[in-house]
């Protein structure tokens, strides 16, 4: 079974600075990690790979030092890595970073399964999983809570939505956006960490996966980002006093003032 993962390197979220006059991130410093969704779709390929074989290969589109996390899915147990980094690729929205991957799968010669984190925790669109699979023409089934393999391939899968939880049924090929309560990532092992240093991870620009260059990074983004804004909270607490009745009817004034009562 072929088996691929979509990974992403993002900031450390306990060393993210902000610039408050620009409204962006500080990076000089900052430290990245794998995207925390994604350590659990990880997880998810390697032991669907115990169950029915294949392999597990791990993409990621970023800069250079996006080969740290590649290589941090491969000490867990990843076959493989790809890198895709072009400076043709910068500044894609979730529709250009589809289209990417997309054309990475293709050079890869396509897969039975693709692992995706629900999303990723610098932009939150929950996009790109859902978005890929329309590329690769396959069916996907987000928020993903259990997985149980069945002949056929054949997948029995539970998936939470705002109704409570769904039960569904799928064949191959399929993507599947993971939530953090499907599994425990496991740790690197050291033999792990020994393979990952010495294994060949290739990196692929726009020109190796045959891409459209008006459909990648920048060029290929219809939406963009207008400004942004770091807010502030300027929390403001009064004890009330008095009797039971008489804070009550101070509570109501408060309200009202606040335009949350008439």
């Amino acid at each position: 079974m072929r088996i691929i993962v979509c990974v992403k390197q993002v900031p450390d979220a306990k060393t993210v600075r902000f610039d408050r006059e620009k409204g962006t991130i500080i990076r000089d410093g900052m430290d990245a990690v794998i995207n925390p969704f994604d350590l659990h779709a990880i997880e998810a390929a390697l032991q669907l790979r115990e169950k029915a074989g294949g392999t597990v290969t791990v993409i990621s589109m970023g800069p250079p030092q996006a080969d740290s996390a590649l290589r941090e899915a491969i000490a867990m147990g990843a076959d493989a890595g790809v890198l895709l980094s072009d400076r043709a690729f910068a500044g894609a929205d979730t529709l250009a970073t589809t289209y990417t991957l997309w054309k990475a799968i293709e050079k890869l010669g396509g897969c039975d399964v693709v692992f995706c984190g629900k999303q990723a925790v610098d932009g939150d669109t929950a996009q790109v999983g859902p978005g890929l699979a329309v590329r690769l023409g396959i069916p996907s089934i987000t928020c993903v809570n259990a997985i149980e393999l069945a002949e056929g391939p054949r997948f029995r899968v539970t998936r939470m939505c705002d109704e409570g939880r769904e039960v569904v049924e799928v064949e191959t090929p399929v993507l599947f956006t993971v939530l953090t309560t499907l599994n425990t990532p496991r740790l690197p092992s050291l033999k792990g960490k020994m393979r990952a240093k010495k294994t060949h991870i290739p990196v692929w620009g726009a020109g190796d996966i045959a891409a459209d260059p008006g459909r990648v990074g920048f060029a290929g983004s219809p939406t963009k980002v207008v400004s942004t804004h770091v807010p502030t909270f300027n929390a403001r607490r009064e004890i009330l006093t008095g009797t039971p009745d008489e804070q009550v009817n101070a509570l109501i004034v408060h309200l009202k003032e606040a335009g949350i009562l008439s």
